[in-house]
């Protein structure tokens, strides 16, 4: 088997197929939650703390003075810990959602209805018969 036709056959596989579309649907909700925490959380948190606003939170590394992080970080070098906090609250919100709706689908499949066990097929003319014979031979 030439190396391209193994590389199909690997490619064409349903396990790769929806590993690609998992990463994609990821990257997608990924997008929908640093949303939801920059545009709906942390604006609320922010209001909630004061006006706290964590992008703005850093630690002047080259001795400079500014106000905002973008002007930190064109003067030198910054630790910009406000950022990596709303990076880690991200990171919680969407380790949480995914966990209910794994919760979920588990419930889900937990409820199916359980086939009852079936009956045993009734035994055919011909298996009786054979069984007959196989007892009147034993005698």
């Amino acid at each position: 088997m030439s190396f391209f036709s193994e590389f199909k056959e690997f490619a064409v596989k349903g396990n790769v197929i929806d590993l690609a579309v998992g990463v994609i649907i990821g990257g997608a909700f990924g997008k929908i939650v640093d949303s939801l925490v920059g545009d709906v959380i942390m604006p609320v948190i922010s209001q909630i703390f004061g006006g706290l606003d964590f992008s703005n939170y850093f630690i002047p590394l080259a001795g400079q003075t500014a106000a905002t992080l973008a002007e930190a970080k064109k003067a030198g070098a910054v630790l910009a810990y406000g950022s990596f906090i709303t990076v880690a609250l991200n990171f919680l919100i969407l380790a949480f959602v995914i966990f209910l709706m794994v919760k979920q689908i588990n419930r889900l499949k937990r409820e199916a209805p359980a086939a009852a066990p079936a009956e045993p097929a009734p035994t055919t003319e011909d298996i009786v018969l054979l069984r007959e014979i196989r007892d009147s031979l034993k005698r």
